[in-house]
């Protein structure tokens, strides 16, 4: 059987999720795929951060911008997806005046609101805050939940009438006079469909999934390690306020503490080192900022892959390649219907998903504005159902493993939580007689 949605997205994370709720929003017949479950990739494997920006102030100004326009316009739509917490950027004794005074003002350039603290409000904030640190920058950072945030997405989008496809790997293009005219889906689609265009929203795998299409995009992935370590009570998101290095952030998610990260340049992003060096000085250094760490218990450890967008890249060291993002589309390339969503952040997916929905929009002659950034999620305050969302796609990911609550044995939903002519019921595994097993080894 062969489907012809107007869009078929690829890659179910935060991005593709985004790019699919805002087509279905502007009244488009879409599709997404993805090889495993839901924000099984880069977004789920993150420390889980919304980020305000300042961390990327001074070196990238413009990824900067766009990082606290959308902290802005999460803390709006997306409800239980995010926790507030606030950030300290904390001076210790041996870092750099400097470079702190540089941060503040490179945060007020790009409209970062800040204040600063001395060391000692900063330990009435965080009790066991270093002896060390000498100072601290507040500022509006908060914690994401990604498997809620895709979930959200997802959910919203089969809610008019998208189809969502877990464990469904693209295994071919068919190309014919310049066009994505067929694509074949293997895992719980099994199928052979033929939209109108195609998006590639694969995060890190980008380059593989258009090398597919006979395209090249120069991705430049590099993994971080995070490690979730028991400790209770923490409130703020702490960064040690030095130039960008290893172990120096730590995020709260209730009882755990995420220390991180690593950031060292992979050629395959699903087989890379992971490297014990990489656990033990992230804690390490984490634990200057908040000594009891050294000491705690790990709950979990995980790697995630960056999906560095840079084709001139050559350097060891990616870790001042902008955290900005790219709309490719691909017709100079030979491919007139194939498009390329790359770089960006977990905090930026929405920013993302309009731009390249904007771009299709205007090649099917839609002219629908977009409401993403003013529309809240579906369930976005109602923490238990964004859970049975979760659910329904996949599992928890490590991100918010710790966070995100129920029983992750596959379930049924009532249908009544969806219009009758949502298409999501032959669309998800959850209304079928058999969850599928992961797909392994395939592309997206």
């Amino acid at each position: 059987m062969t489907e012809t949605p107007e869009v078929l997205v690829v890659g179910g994370g935060a991005t593709g999720t985004g790019t699919l709720r805002d087509l279905t929003l502007r009244g488009i017949d879409a599709m997404l795929v993805d090889r495993a479950g839901l924000a099984g990739g880069t977004s789920g494997r993150s420390h889980g951060l919304l980020h305000s920006g300042a961390r990327y102030a001074q070196q990238d100004p413009i990824g900067a911008r766009d990082c606290i326009r959308e902290n802005r316009t999460l803390r709006r739509i997306a409800g239980e997806c995010i926790h507030e917490t606030g950030g300290l950027f904390v001076q210790l004794a041996d870092d750099d005046p400097a470079y702190f005074e540089e941060k503040r003002a490179a945060c007020e350039e790009v409209g970062i609101d800040t204040s600063v603290i001395s060391g000692k409000t900063a330990r009435e904030r965080v009790p066991e805050l270093s002896s060390d640190v000498v100072r601290a920058l507040l500022v509006p950072d908060a914690v994401i939940y990604p498997s809620r945030l895709v979930a959200a997405n997802a959910a919203d989008a089969a809610s008019r009438g998208a189809a969502v496809h877990s464990h469904a790997p693209v295994e071919e293009f068919t190309l014919t006079d310049g066009q994505i005219t067929e694509v074949t889906i293997g895992g719980s689609v099994d199928e052979v469909i033929a939209p109108e265009y195609v998006v590639n929203a694969t995060g890190p795998w980008a380059g593989q999934v258009a090398s597919m299409a006979g395209v090249d995009v120069g991705m430049a992935p590099s993994r971080g390690v995070m490690i979730a370590l028991e400790y209770d009570g923490l409130k703020p998101v702490l960064n040690r306020c030095r130039p960008p290095a290893d172990g120096d952030i730590i995020v709260p998610h209730e009882s755990e503490a995420v220390v991180g990260t690593t950031s060292i340049p992979v050629s395959d992003p699903d087989d890379y080192e992971h490297a014990e060096w990489e656990v033990e000085q992230s804690i390490a250094e984490c634990a200057t900022m908040l000594p009891p760490l050294a000491e705690a218990v790990t709950t979990r450890e995980w790697w995630g892959v960056r999906p560095l967008y840079a084709p001139d890249e050559t350097g060891e060291d990616r870790r001042g390649i902008s955290r900005g993002f790219s709309v490719i589309d691909h017709t100079d390339a030979g491919v007139s219907n194939f498009v390329s969503v790359v770089g960006g952040k977990l905090t930026t997916y929405r920013e993302m998903a309009e731009a390249v929905t904007d771009q299709l929009c205007d090649r099917l002659g839609v002219d629908v504005e977009c409401e993403t950034a003013t529309t809240e999620l579906l369930a976005a305050e109602d923490p238990d159902r964004l859970d049975e969302f979760v659910t329904t796609f996949g599992e928890p990911n490590p991100t918010d493993a710790s966070v995100v609550s129920g029983d992750w044995r596959p379930h049924r939903l009532c249908l009544c939580d969806f219009p009758v002519d949502a298409r999501v019921s032959n669309s998800v595994p959850w209304l079928r007689c058999n969850w599928p097993s992961f797909i392994s080894g395939s592309a997206h």
